[in-house]
């Protein structure tokens, strides 16, 4: 029996194979939802990052804090985001090979270790987020200790990684029904809140702050929305998926990783946005600015909005940990192997990277301002992402005939200058005002 489900998970990534090169060949009768099918998948993985619990602590604290004056960080971010991820995917499929490995190939051995270091950290930080909200979502929906909710974080994560050794097709279909309950639950609380449209569509499109803390927010809001694991791990998600030499059939796959990513990052946008506005609408509205932390906002949901809110709540927060966790987890995998050509068990690295989160809930720190913060170190870690992306991508040597218009380097150059200062800012912030 085992023989012939493994047999049949393996048929499911030849067909998907197999469907694609139809499609790029122009042989198929299908119509235009069956063609791009095959190609979905990548960017809905990725995407996961950018729904991770460490949006929930910033978005929460942001609409209840500020209303809803940070929406347009959050479109910008995500329009910023679409665009990094966008030229990952490129790279992988343009070169096959990711990101990690274009760094170990062509700095040298110092710069390399370097950049292996700050990316470790950062996939610390982007796992401590997640493992702790799923923790929290064990917690809030079923009343378990945290530590209690670590514990079958792990387990379920290990299920989930398990799915890879099937193929490519199982964990995307696993992530992307996740990405589904997540973006389903926040479509139930918008509905239940019902915001004010107009006041929506002018904080979304008009820039503002209010005070230091609205602009620690804001960086932390872009370290949580443009995660530089997503960017590392988009290129390895693609580099051997659909392979293809002939120019004209590569042009065409990367069309439709385009669509791939406007559809995954566009549902991912509107999931962030949701999560402020349900904070902005439920606390800021009624005087609750203060929520602090996560289980606050749970709390305080079911009285402002019923039993039901607050479940929902807790079941997009818990999807929203364990897919992101297995995500963080393989990203990690990707980011040791490209730097270092060396990769340990995938069941090692999820051990080793659980001490953090485990030591957090067993010395009490608060989760939400850990989760907040975590997103700051992120943001950190982004220059290392993007600069080499840029750097790649505008080389025609290495890209080919998907190298980068001159108007593509122009704009992700700025978004490169635009993080490098606000990180810069933060500093000062943090270090000198406080």
């Amino acid at each position: 029996m085992k023989k012939i489900i493994n047999s049949s998970i393996a048929m499911s990534d030849e067909n998907t194979r197999t469907s694609a090169e139809e499609t790029l060949s122009g042989t198929t009768k299908k119509n235009v939802f069956k063609r791009l099918i095959p190609f979905l998948g990548p960017a809905f993985i990725a995407s996961v990052a950018y729904v991770d619990p460490g949006n929930f602590a910033t978005n929460i604290q942001g609409g209840s804090e500020f209303g809803y004056i940070l929406l347009w960080v959050i479109l910008v971010s995500n329009l910023m985001a679409m665009l990094l991820q966008t030229l990952s995917a490129k790279l992988g499929i343009a070169t096959g090979n990711n990101l990690a490995e274009h760094c170990r190939n062509h700095f040298s051995k110092p710069v390399v270790f370097i950049m292996w270091c700050v990316m470790e950290v950062v996939a610390m930080a982007t796992d401590l987020a997640e493992f702790l909200g799923a923790a929290l979502g064990f917690n809030l929906l079923f009343g378990f200790p945290l530590i209690i909710g670590g514990i079958l974080t792990a387990i379920c994560t290990f299920l989930i990684l398990g799915l890879q050794r099937y193929g490519f097709r199982p964990l995307e279909i696993a992530i992307t029904v996740m990405v589904s309950v997540i973006a389903g639950s926040y479509l139930v609380e918008t509905f239940i809140v019902k915001p004010n449209l107009g006041v929506i569509l002018y904080h979304s499109f008009v820039p503002q702050f209010s005070g230091t803390e609205s602009i620690l927010l804001a960086t932390g809001i872009l370290g949580a929305t443009v995660m530089p694991h997503a960017i590392f791990l988009h290129s390895a998600l693609t580099q051997q998926r659909i392979i293809v030499k002939d120019p004209a059939k590569l042009k065409k796959l990367f069309h439709f990783q385009i669509l791939d990513v406007t559809i995954a990052m566009g549902i991912a946008s509107l999931v962030n946005m949701a999560m402020l506005i349900m904070a902005a609408s439920a606390f800021y509205k009624n005087g609750f600015t203060k929520i602090a932390t996560i289980q606050e906002a749970h709390l305080t949901l079911q009285p402002l909005l019923g039993k039901a809110a607050s479940w929902i709540f807790a079941i997009s927060l818990l999807a929203s940990g364990l897919s992101s966790s297995t995500v963080g987890t393989s990203a990690g995998q990707v980011i040791m192997q490209g730097f270092l050509h060396r990769s340990v068990p995938i069941w090692l690295r999820r051990l080793v990277t659980i001490v953090p989160s485990i030591l957090v809930i067993a010395i009490g720190l608060d989760p939400t301002r850990t989760l907040v913060m975590s997103q700051v170190v992120l943001s950190f870690g982004l220059p290392f992402a993007v600069i080499p992306l840029v750097m790649f991508t505008g080389k025609k040597e290495i890209m080919g005939i998907l190298v980068n218009k001159k108007v593509t380097t122009f704009l992700v150059s700025i978004i490169a200058a635009l993080i490098i200062f606000l990180n810069i800012y933060l500093i000062y912030q943090v270090l000198f005002i406080g």
